[in-house]
């Protein structure tokens, strides 16, 4: 099958559709990628990148065509800038750039934002191709979530772009059984809603891995990490609160690891509360590294922000951190929470609740290495069972072909 995916995020920035597209190509299919210049999440185009642009025109097997955008810079309407102009400039070079492709399907992977889907339905419509759509995120809710746009007429177009897009795709996939139900505000056809989640990356089923140099070693520590977006729906206030909460306990560390919109006042805030000996700010690394760091662990943590919208939300590190074999220590509400506890895998309290985390963490402190050791046993059975990568691809090979066939019933 030829695929183009069409996605704003590509390598080398760290996203789960790297997986996906290497995998296909290992599968057999032939794989085109329509992306922009990597800028996630520094707000500027990657050196290496801007040096070497050669190098990143392939990537394990699969063809990487870029258009160029506007950097998403540090501030709110650069943002804005960044996800306007990747839509507009996709539109308009990828019918020349891809213009002697042959395409079977498109697959568009939507994280923020939602606008990624009009190049994709562009390109569905020139190749005479059908389009599934992957909802990642969900548009206009997150944006009111984490407040983004406050006005609601706004959030009314943004509605109306998002039921345009849904309404001209083939299948529309939602990575949680929650999402489909609010999808489905915004699709005249619920029958084309289907339910696809995440998976996790091989790479955290790594056993015994070296650990990571940059975690200083201290003897009885209690080390909980966190991995991934440092931003406004992680609720990072709940984390410091927590942390705040247990000072007086010396072995334990938070230790985060990424990078966001909110790692410079999380470290203002950890600086003010004094908290530098307790919560370590490692800032970004690459996936690969990532199973050398949570060899460290002896707790991982997952949080979103209390909301109706990321209560129905299963965060993508929940696959990765069960894969891992670690215990999680969770601030969810809703799907998220409802995998931690359905795997056994952890202490979940709710989302916002900062006193329940550190009584979680406590909790957790108490208990043997054994049985600490056995709540990860579960939550790796667990992600073998409900989200293994070999699931997931047979999943989305099916779904593939069941667009196709649609396809050719309407044609």
């Amino acid at each position: 099958m030829k695929i183009l995916i069409t996605t704003q995020y590509f390598y080398p920035e760290n996203f789960r559709i790297n997986d996906l597209a290497r995998e296909l190509v290992k599968r057999g299919h032939h794989v085109t990628v329509l992306t922009g210049l990597p800028n996630y999440p520094q707000g500027r185009i990657f050196t290496d990148f801007n040096n070497n642009p050669h190098d990143y025109q392939y990537y394990q097997g699969v063809h990487v065509v870029r258009v160029p955008l506007i950097s998403r810079g540090k501030s709110s309407w650069r943002l804005a800038l960044n996800y306007l102009s990747f839509a507009i400039f996709s539109c308009f070079f990828a019918p020349w750039l891809l213009r002697k492709k042959k395409i079977d399907l498109v697959f568009a992977y939507q994280l923020s934002p939602v606008t990624i889907g009009l190049p994709a339905i562009l390109m569905g419509r020139i190749k005479r191709a059908p389009v599934v759509f992957w909802v990642l995120d969900l548009w206009p809710e997150t944006l009111a979530a984490v407040g983004v746009v406050k006005s609601g007429r706004v959030l009314r177009w943004i509605g109306k772009l998002v039921g345009f897009i849904y309404q001209r795709c083939t299948l529309v996939l939602g990575q949680s059984k929650g999402f489909l139900e609010s999808m489905a505000n915004y699709c005249n056809n619920v029958e084309k809603l289907r339910y696809f989640p995440s998976w996790a990356e091989e790479e955290f089923d790594e056993k015994n891995p070296d650990l990571a140099t940059e975690i200083p070693v201290i003897d009885g520590a209690f080390n909980i990490i966190f991995a991934g977006n440092v931003g406004e729906a992680q609720d990072f206030s709940a984390i410091v609160q927590a942390a705040e909460l247990l000072k007086d306990y010396h072995c334990i560390r938070w230790i985060i690891i990424g990078d966001g919109s909110l790692l410079n006042w999380l470290r203002r805030e950890v600086s003010h509360r004094g908290l530098e000996d307790k919560i370590l700010i490692l800032g970004r690394f690459p996936l690969e590294r990532m199973p050398s760091f949570y060899a460290h662990a002896d707790a991982l943590l997952v949080t979103l922000k209390k909301d109706p919208v990321f209560g129905m939300t299963i965060p993508g590190k929940v696959q990765s951190y069960l894969l891992a074999g670690i215990p999680i220590l969770a601030l969810l509400d809703g799907e998220g929470a409802r995998v931690i506890n359905e795997a056994n895998a952890g202490n979940v309290s709710p989302s916002g609740d900062a006193v329940g985390l550190a009584e979680s963490v406590l909790m957790m402190l108490k208990l043997s290495y054994q049985d600490r050791k056995q709540l990860g046993l579960n939550g790796r059975a667990y992600a073998q069972q409900e989200f293994s990568r070999e699931l997931a691809m047979d999943r989305l090979e099916a779904l593939f072909q069941e667009a196709l066939d649609i396809d050719k019933l309407v044609t």
